[in-house]
């Protein structure tokens, strides 16, 4: 069969299984400090239950949108570079 027999849709319901299993490990994820555009600096901040940082490496927030989500792996490798 070709890609849209049974079964075609399997690849973008995993990503979404996925996404949906990794915000519900993620909740109460944190932000790590920052520093935005301008060169100011940020303190962390601690995001509530069943939800988790999102935003990108100058601009953090809290959000319950699993595609938005900043891990904290990825926060900190924001710092390093």
């Amino acid at each position: 069969m070709g890609p849209g027999g049974p079964g075609g849709g399997w690849p973008l319901a995993g990503t979404l299984l996925v996404a949906v299993a990794t915000s519900m490990v993620a909740g109460g994820e944190d932000c790590l400090w920052y520093v935005d555009r301008n060169g100011s600096w940020h303190p962390g901040f601690d995001c509530e239950f069943f939800t988790f940082c999102c935003g990108t490496c100058h601009q953090r927030y809290c959000c319950r949108d699993p595609l938005r989500l900043l891990t904290e792996r990825q926060q900190r490798h924001c710092l390093a570079f």
